[in-house]
């Protein structure tokens, strides 16, 4: 068996200068959480494999393609490889995103436009 806690695990550079913290990584499968601060976004992009996210704290806006919606803790949201999707916090509070990819991208992530 092997266990993790997010704590020890270190923050990964990112291009998106958050705390992002891989917890898995297989071939079939990545899991990493983010962390967002207050007024903190994510750069919109588009991942080459499909992508569910799981709100674990906070309030949140997710986009995903044309749609852009409020989600709380609990809520759990599939984002279709190709399309371009992004996470912003504008509350007051931390949002964490539970971020599952499968199969783990080969493909760089393209960055679209601005935030």
């Amino acid at each position: 068996m092997i266990t993790k806690k997010l704590s020890e695990v270190g923050i990964m550079e990112n291009a998106h200068d958050v705390d992002a913290r891989n917890l898995y990584k297989k071939e079939t499968a990545m899991i990493t959480i983010i962390t967002l601060k207050p007024g903190q976004s994510l750069k919109r992009h588009i991942t080459p494999v499909d992508v569910a996210f799981y709100v674990l704290e906070g309030v949140g806006i997710v986009e995903v393609g044309d749609e852009k919606i409020e989600v709380t803790k609990d809520t759990l949201i599939e984002s279709p490889k190709d399309i371009v999707h992004c996470w912003y916090n504008e509350s007051n509070d931390v949002l964490r995103v539970l971020v599952v990819k499968a199969p783990t991208p080969i493909k760089k992530t393209i960055f679209v436009g601005t935030k």
